[in-house]
């Protein structure tokens, strides 16, 4: 059975993780484990669940956590694990094209061919760069990403 495979009820699944079922309820409410649902609205957890209950429960019984900063560190460890898989991702593609990225005294971010040193003054960039209004002001975002190795005898 997969880890993610919802097959077990909300009581099947209170009892794995040692809570009561209507605990469960609760934090599919508040969203810190969202069940899946069968056709007849019935909810449906997997054993990846059970584990997060299980560390739901951790953090609020045996670390005195509240609920809402259970939350947050459950959300900041799924953007972590997030971003770590994009710089997995970002490394086996800068292995495979060999590809690296220089930036400019103004920060643009660009690719150079590997091999090639980039004298100053020399960098000129196409950015797409993402507009939006974030609680009445506006930001802008650029999907560039930097990797960086000190050479032998720096300190990073």
């Amino acid at each position: 059975m997969a880890d993610d495979a919802p097959v077990f009820t909300v009581s099947q699944a209170a009892e794995l993780a040692g809570m009561h079922p209507q605990t469960l309820r609760q934090y599919d409410r508040l969203g810190l484990v969202v069940a899946r649902r069968t056709r007849g609205r019935g909810r449906r957890y997997s054993l990846r669940d059970v584990a997060r209950l299980r560390q739901v429960q951790e953090l609020a019984q045996g670390e005195g956590i509240n609920l809402a900063g259970i939350k947050r560190i459950l959300d900041l460890e799924a953007h972590v694990s997030m971003l770590e898989e994009r710089l997995e991702d970002a490394l086996v593609q800068l292995q495979q094209t060999g590809r690296v990225f220089a930036a400019g005294t103004s920060g643009d971010v660009v690719v150079v061919p590997r091999g090639r040193r980039v004298r100053r003054g020399e960098i000129h960039v196409e950015e797409t760069v993402v507009e939006r209004a974030e609680g009445g002001r506006r930001t802008r975002a650029s999907g560039a990403l930097v990797l960086w190795r000190p050479h032998r005898g720096e300190r990073g």
